[in-house]
């Protein structure tokens, strides 16, 4: 039996601000890819704090989605939270 694709939740669809548009595109996608591609750029950028990799050291565009030059990787799903529309 063939179970059918996971469509709500973190699998749901998202359109993001154009602040976090800027990250991850601007075309609604899941939630889950939203932040996968936040961490991307995170990495790609190398805006890991070498002290203390749980926190996030904010670049132009992520300021704009966090509205401050740092948080914690927890604290990071609060600030896309308010960046995405169902």
């Amino acid at each position: 039996m063939a179970t059918a694709p996971k469509t709500g939740g973190i699998h749901a669809p998202v359109t993001p601000s154009p602040e976090l548009g800027a990250i991850v595109g601007t075309a609604p996608l899941p939630r889950s890819q939203v932040i996968s591609k936040v961490w991307d750029h995170i990495k790609k950028n190398n805006l890991q704090n070498p002290a203390n990799k749980r926190e996030i050291l904010a670049d132009e565009k992520l300021k704009k989605v966090f509205g401050t030059d740092k948080c914690t990787m927890f604290e990071m799903n609060k600030y896309i939270s308010k960046h995405v529309k169902a």
